[in-house]
């Protein structure tokens, strides 16, 4: 049987990339790596399950995961969840591994980047939900790493 190798990245539909860009790119700090229009392809519609789709996606390499996003402009999407709500079925939230969370949380606050509530300190993690400027939530996450199991700490390389 073939084996899984891990996961290669997570794709999240959104109203407007260049907003997107903004956030993730700019505010956050991901690299952009690639970048994509596409109309009137059949193998996107196979690929979607979409008749007609037409739109335009990036990847952006996060670190130890890429992040795929996309804007459609055919067809129309709706939103799934635009209160970050993290309660109803799908993919609640995504999460970021970063050295203080503390100091990230209050440059992005400062930027106007919403949040659940200030960063909850425990004896394994400091973390935070915050929300992008879509409703999607992310979390940031310290992770003390002496006091959490070796498999859950990220690998250093």
């Amino acid at each position: 049987m073939a084996r899984f190798n891990g996961v290669h990245h997570l794709s999240m539909s959104v109203p407007s990339l260049e907003t997107a860009r903004a956030f993730y790119v700019e505010l956050m700090g991901f690299a952009e790596v690639f970048d994509y229009e596409w109309a009137g392809s059949k193998s996107m519609d196979d690929l979607t399950g979409l008749k007609g789709s037409a739109g335009k996606m990036m990847f952006l390499d996060a670190g130890n995961l890429l992040l795929e996003v996309f804007e459609y402009e055919s067809p129309k999407p709706e939103a799934i969840r635009p209160d970050g709500d993290v309660r109803h079925f799908g993919y609640t939230h995504l999460c970021l591994d970063v050295d203080d969370a503390a100091a990230t949380y209050e440059r992005l606050k400062a930027s106007g980047v919403r949040f659940h509530s200030p960063p909850m300190v425990s004896d394994h993690v400091v973390t935070v939900y915050g929300l992008d400027p879509f409703g999607n939530v992310f979390e940031l996450q310290q992770i003390k790493a002496e006091s959490i199991p070796s498999r859950v700490v990220r690998s250093a390389g």
